[in-house]
């Protein structure tokens, strides 16, 4: 009869609502797994990126450190000349200015390698990064590199514009080289009075200058010395 009927429907619809059921539990269960695949690869994939960030930086730091060393030496050079400047000449007679004048020179531009960052910020991956500390000190590198790279570039013209042609016009530039890269085997025969340069106001002008801006060099590079301590101890592996 008629209760027969309800009774065939209240059982199919409790089916129907059991396999409704299933299918969801089914559902979120292959959209959890999924979730949980997707971490894993993700997790994986940080943790070669933040191999590869430590890998690089510690290579980095190695190289920084030579050029630093470069630039200081290179510093002191230029303070020595200061010091020199308006000295007796019988007192400079007895100094190796051109060796002094040669380490002047004895600055270089630090070119890191950026291949593991530039990747990483041109393919968006940045945000695979869980480490909001890292995050901030890669983007403080970015703008040291850039301010690295200003002040160098600030440098370099001012030594190609006005250090060495002042240079040219007043001293030896093969007696300078001697010293330096090239070696020459002898210096200049040419008669020249390579000591009025430490009497020259001009002179002392162009060496302030040039150490005001070297040295802002020089800071921005123990900065970046600084930053990729912090890079390398955030990528070290647990």
């Amino acid at each position: 009869g008629l209760g027969d009927v309800y009774k065939r429907q209240g059982k199919y619809f409790k089916y129907a609502i059991g396999e409704i059921v299933l299918v969801v539990i089914g559902i979120l269960i292959a959209l959890s797994i999924n979730n949980w695949n997707v971490i894993r690869l993700e997790k994986i994939e940080e943790q070669s990126i933040l191999s590869n960030l430590h890998n690089e930086f510690s290579q980095n730091k190695i190289a920084l450190k030579t050029i630093i060393e470069t630039v200081d030496t290179s510093l002191k050079a230029d303070f020595k000349i200061m010091d020199l400047i308006g000295q007796s000449r019988e007192k400079l007679k007895l100094i190796n200015t051109d060796s002094i004048l040669s380490h002047s020179y004895y600055y270089k531009k630090f070119n890191p390698s950026e291949n593991a960052l530039t990747g990483l910020i041109q393919s968006g991956r940045l945000q695979l990064l869980q480490n909001e500390k890292l995050k901030y000190v890669l983007y403080d590198w970015s703008r040291i590199m850039l301010t690295a790279d200003g002040l160098f570039e600030d440098l370099d013209v001012k030594i190609e514009n006005d250090v060495t042609p002042y240079l040219t016009k007043n001293h030896s530039l093969k007696d300078i080289d001697y010293y330096g890269d090239i070696k020459w085997k002898t210096k200049s025969i040419l008669k020249i009075d390579k000591l009025k340069i430490f009497e020259d106001i001009e002179y002392e002008n162009l060496m302030d200058d040039l150490i005001y801006r070297k040295r802002a060099y020089y800071i921005a590079l123990k900065t970046a010395a600084n930053i990729i301590d912090s890079i390398i101890a955030e990528t070290k592996s647990e």
